[in-house]
This record gives C-alpha cells, sequence and structure tokens, in this order.
C-alpha cells in the first residue's frame, strides 16, 4: 500500500497501530480517504486453492497491524477507524514510536529481498523442530544467537542434548500443548513461571 505523504510536519513519529484481524488493508483505506501518512508492509505469497489453481496474494507482513505516522496528539484520528484497535504502547501506556530507520529498512527490503513472516521464538520457548533428522521432536529454545539450540530431554534416562538448528527449521509450539514423550522438557518449574 502507498502511503500518504500530505500532511507530514515536524513532531510526527511512526507507531504501529494494531488492528481487528484481516482488517489491515480496509484500515489503510480509511487512513489514505483522511490523508493519514501510513505504511501496511505487504508480501506475496502463493497459494493454491481446493479447486486445484493457483494464485499470487498480497498479505500483511505483520498480520494485524500497519505502521502509521502521527502526533501523539493524532492518535484518536487513527482509533476512530473502524478496527483500528489500539496504538501500541511501551512503558507507562503512552504510544511507542518506532525509529523512521525501522520503517525505511522495511520499504528497502521488501523491494529488494524476499521477505515473508516468520513465528517469534523466545528463549525458554517450547519449540518443534520442522526439518532434518530430529523432525517433529520438541524441546526447550535456550539460544538464538547464531542458530536456535534447542535442548531436547530423554525422559527415561534423565539425559538431554543440545541440537543446533538454522532458525527456518523450529517452530513455536503455542499453548504449551502438543508435547510429547520421550522427548521433552522435564523441568516443571519453567512451565508454572510462565516461560
Amino acid at each position: 500500500m502507498a502511503a500518504i505523504a500530505a500532511g507530514v510536519s515536524s513532531g510526527s513519529r511512526w507507531f504501529a497501530v494494531y488492528t481487528t484481524c484481516r482488517h489491515e488493508k480496509r484500515i489503510a483505506q480509511h487512513l489514505n480517504q483522511r490523508e493519514i501518512e501510513h505504511y501496511l508492509p505487504l508480501y506475496r505469497a502463493d497459494r493454491k486453492w481446493r479447486d486445484g489453481s493457483k494464485v499470487t496474494l498480497e498479505l500483511p507482513l505483520f498480520p494485524s497491524y500497519l505502521f502509521v505516522r502521527i502526533k501523539r496528539s493524532q492518535r484518536v484520528s487513527v482509533l476512530s477507524i473502524p478496527g483500528a484497535l489500539a496504538v501500541v504502547g511501551g512503558t507507562g501506556g503512552q504510544p511507542a514510536p518506532l525509529p523512521d530507520t525501522a520503517i525505511d529498512a522495511l520499504r528497502t527490503g521488501l523491494k529488494e529481498l524476499r521477505i515473508e513472516p516468520h513465528p517469534l521464538l523466545r528463549v525458554g520457548q517450547f519449540a518443534r523442530i520442522r526439518s532434518g533428522a530430529f523432525a517433529g521432536m520438541e524441546g526447550v529454545v535456550v539460544r538464538k544467537k547464531n542458530g536456535f539450540r534447542v535442548v531436547l530431554t530423554l525422559e527415561q534416562i534423565m539425559q538431554s542434548v543440545a541440537v543446533e538448528l538454522d532458525e527456518d527449521d523450529v517452530e513455536p509450539l503455542t499453548g504449551g500443548g502438543g508435547r510429547s514423550a520421550p522427548w521433552m522438557e522435564i523441568d516443571h518449574r519453567l512451565c508454572a513461571q510462565g516461560v
């Protein structure tokens, strides 16, 4: 989606807006009509329908989010748009501005590179290995620095191994479910702490 450049003055900053699911393009249209500068990063995804036909879709890079360049005082004009739920806040509930360089990098990167969404993985989170010799096994992410390290535990002998993997080979397990024996984390204190 193209951004509207009208009305940009000093004091305007980029903010992320949280939206109703699958309403990002509609909200961008409303922002366009109101001449509020915005940016909705889209990526192309090939899909195959049930009837066998193939189609290329333009989907939001960050589902349920888009970016607006406004003054903090203009927050109400954005939130009055149907489907715009919140301006993402920082500490103290105040809207948290994004650096201009982040938006510029997104714009440049989407033009020059193939970019697509990837699930967020955090240290301490349960994850499943998607490919390779350990495909389907589950463990805990313990490091992200130069690749992901996932700890797999063989419960029967109370021993663990750490496996180095590429980011694309790991997917997060949501809701804490889906862990299966015999490979699983046995330290239940992590679960109790909400990690």
